[in-house]
């Protein structure tokens, strides 16, 4: 099982930026889409569509780790504890919510026929997932939390 949490640790807190990169690419090509009123070409779509992959992996190995993990523990007080109520709590149901709302964005665009509204579900959409998540990362600068950069 060491191993196995390693790799999974490794593969996940690496994987971020690539779904923050990503991401941020999809929002800022939908908002200049949206804003200048463009058509939505098979490029857009795809990083829309890979960006949502990319995050879908992402909470994969997370919910993987969810079950693995020692950070993750229901003890009794585990609420009263900053680190283990942010890996038991705080971090997942952020995830799952972010999760939601990537895959809700990218649904919504599929549905719409004119390309400025596509465009701005996703941004509307990826966007709130992106406050959620930046938001959720145990970033080496929240120390209680044990975060690291990498």
């Amino acid at each position: 099982m060491g191993t196995l949490y390693k790799i999974l640790t490794g593969s996940h807190s690496g994987w971020r930026w690539v779904v923050l990169i990503l991401l941020l690419a999809a929002i800022v090509k939908a908002y200049g889409g949206w804003k200048k009123k463009k058509d939505f070409t098979a490029a857009d779509k795809k990083l829309a569509m890979f960006a949502m992959i990319a995050f879908h992996l992402q909470w994969t190995f997370g919910v993987i780790l969810y079950f693995i993990s020692p950070k993750v523990q229901f003890v009794e007080g585990f609420m009263k504890n900053a680190m283990l109520r942010f890996y038991g709590m705080e971090h997942i149901v952020a995830m799952t919510i972010a999760f939601v709302l990537i895959t809700i964005g990218h649904s919504k665009s599929k549905k719409v026929e004119e390309g400025p509204e596509k465009f701005k579900k996703i941004f509307v959409f990826y966007t709130i997932a992106l406050v959620i998540i930046l938001a959720s990362i145990p970033w080496p600068f929240r120390t209680a939390l044990g975060g690291s950069w990498m």
